[in-house]
């Protein structure tokens, strides 16, 4: 199994990460300044990963090739999301505000997911993954899946949190949106995703395996975060550090980690 350097090191960063969270997580803090550090240090990932992936980009032939452009959407999903966090952090520190949800940090997260979409999207171009989507029976699949993670994330995030009451309030409908377009943002990804890493585990003589699997787990774990990000901040149990930032953490770091895999161009 090949990992580059910047694997290795973003490795050692990810370590340093799982001390401090769990650390934190002994310490009992909730609001502390400690939990809003945690939540600005994790953050630093996608946002230096996301514009050193974007420099990766350019020996696969940036947009003039489809993984280049697969790698260069995908990294700049990365570092808008890591923008969006800066913004966050800035209300902790600065606002004194723990949980600025929705707030213009929704801007940079929100922006992440058409960005993430555009770049496996070209990745299947890249594998050839994108020719199986031609059987009915898979693009079926694409469909029925996300269906039924919207019901499910429906359930719980409006009948079983909110008590099947949604008020007249601005906010809570903006909050919604951003509850329900976060996970399902994630499922689309996640059903493409699916669909690339089954059908393009010999890309380039398997070569890039680790690189796609990667990938494909970190934006599974997307998925879990936002959810457990959405549920938290509907019931009020939300706060810097907690086991949803763990998952974002675990998350950003496997994409990011995906993308590094890139760092290494085959010899033929």
């Amino acid at each position: 199994m090949f990992i580059s350097l910047p694997q290795y090191l973003f490795s050692l960063y990810l370590g340093g990460l799982l001390i401090f969270w769990f650390l934190l997580h002994l310490s009992g803090l909730k609001t502390d300044f400690w939990n809003y550090l945690y939540s600005f240090a994790f953050s630093l990932m996608p946002l230096f990963g996301g514009l050193f992936g974007i420099y990766i980009a350019k020996p696969w032939g940036f947009l003039k090739s489809f993984i280049g452009k697969a790698i260069f959407y995908i990294s700049l999903g990365l570092f808008t999301w890591g923008a969006g966090s800066m913004v966050w952090s800035y209300y902790n520190f600065f606002q004194k505000v723990a949980a600025p949800y929705p707030s213009l940090a929704d801007i940079g997260f929100i922006l992440s997911l058409p960005f993430w979409t555009i770049g496996i999207v070209n990745l299947s171009y890249a594998t050839g993954a994108r020719v199986n989507l031609k059987h009915n029976k898979r693009r079926a699949l694409l469909i029925f899946i996300p269906v039924i993670v919207i019901i499910v994330s429906y359930y719980l995030l409006v009948v079983v949190a909110r008590g099947g009451i949604i008020t007249s309030s601005f906010d809570d409908y903006l909050k919604l949106f951003f509850d329900l377009a976060y996970p399902i943002g994630d499922i689309v990804i996640l059903s493409l995703a699916l669909v690339v890493f089954g059908l393009s585990l010999n890309f380039l003589g398997g070569r890039y395996k680790l690189t796609i699997f990667a990938i494909l787990i970190g934006f599974s774990l997307m998925y879990v975060a936002d959810f457990i990000f959405s549920y938290t901040t509907t019931i009020g149990s939300f706060y810097n550090g907690d086991f949803g930032d763990l998952m974002f953490t675990l998350a950003l770091f496997t994409i990011t980690f995906g993308i590094f895999g890139f760092y290494s161009l085959p010899r033929n």
